[in-house]
């Protein structure tokens, strides 16, 4: 997983190294995003990326009923990533990344909720790792790693250890 982790690393380098004019112009959420996974994209050859992908081949990705998260459709039944490493056609999915801006002050807890139901292993299409990075103009005050339906602690320490050495993290 630091393998994954290490090339998440690169592309948020190349992104902080090249955008610097979205959080200049304060440009939403979704275009930061999209940015970013141009990015990422570079990190993972021979995988798809995508942003808000809902989709697993033909099938539409639904949480299953009961989940503590709410969705992101009027039905309430459908998922959106805002960043997804995978295979298109077969249930390969590899990274799932949330992109919060510092400035929205809403709860975390949606994003994680999400995050947490995205690395589920009993969900059909879960994601092997998942990411919340919390971007600020010059830095990542927040990262979280989340693994098999929790946040994995030692990983998102070592996570945020690495990105404090390559000058994108927050001391602490």
């Amino acid at each position: 997983m630091q393998t994954e982790l290490n090339k998440v690393i690169a592309a948020l380098r190349d992104f902080y190294a090249h955008e610097t004019f979205l959080f200049e112009k304060d440009i939403g959420e979704r275009a930061i995003t999209h940015r970013f996974a141009v990015h990422l994209e570079k990190q993972f050859s021979g995988w798809s990326v995508d942003c808000n992908y809902d989709r697993l081949g033909e099938r539409t990705l639904h949480l299953p009923h009961g989940t503590i998260i709410s969705t992101d459709d009027h039905l309430g039944k459908s998922i959106y990533p805002d960043v997804v490493v995978h295979q298109r056609e077969i249930p390969n999915n590899l990274l799932t990344v949330e992109i919060r801006k510092a400035s929205n002050h809403t709860a975390l807890d949606h994003d994680q909720h999400k995050l947490m139901a995205l690395t589920d292993a009993h969900v059909w299409f879960a994601f092997w790792i998942g990411v919340l990075l919390v971007l600020d103009k010059d830095n990542v005050t927040i990262s979280e790693v989340y693994v098999s339906g929790v946040l994995d602690q030692p990983l998102s320490r070592w996570f945020a250890t690495r990105l404090e050495e390559v000058g994108l993290g927050m001391a602490r």
